[in-house]
């Protein structure tokens, strides 16, 4: 069993999530980062997950835009869907992973909303600036969820191989 896990990341979380999902996930994994990785043939692999950091109800334009590019493909084989983003307030979570084309959304056999954290190293002086403001008043930096993860990873197994328990 072939999987790719099709991501795009601005401050590492959803690479970090990306990376547990692999180490979890059972068969052949490859990490396809869109914005440095050369795409492979997507036909090649029998589950393809895509995520996303995800803020104001988006996700990136690189994941947009990879997902409009390759719907058809997409929805070929077993597919998940998850978002990674820091907002306490679940409404604004939902729209992000709301903003997957509709098409996949619908062909998605899983999808996930992972809380994520900062990785403060990544940011440049404004940003960091910002985003401290932001988390004195309103969000709390949070680690990722290794047991949300896990469970998804768990999950897309099961529904790939239904005779595959995992514990």
């Amino acid at each position: 069993m072939k999987t790719l896990i099709v991501y795009a990341s601005t401050y590492g979380c959803t690479k970090k999530i990306s990376e547990k999902m692999g180490e979890d996930l059972a068969g052949e994994v490859t990490l396809l980062n869109l914005k440095n990785d050369k795409l492979p043939n997507l036909r090649e692999f029998e589950r393809i997950i895509i995520g996303s950091s995800g803020k104001a109800g988006r996700i990136q334009k690189s994941v947009y835009k990879f997902c409009c590019d390759h719907i058809n493909d997409l929805k070929l084989p077993v597919l998940g869907l998850f978002v990674c983003c820091s907002e306490d307030d679940e409404k604004n979570a939902v729209n992000n992973l709301e903003a997957f084309p509709e098409p996949l959304l619908e062909a998605a056999k899983s999808t996930a909303i992972f809380k994520g954290s900062y990785d403060f190293e990544m940011m440049n002086f404004m940003e960091r600036l910002i985003i401290k403001n932001i988390n004195l008043f309103k969000y709390k930096s949070v680690n990722v969820d290794s047991d949300a993860v896990q469970q998804f990873s768990r999950k897309m197994d099961r529904i790939f191989n239904p005779f595959l328990f995992v514990v």
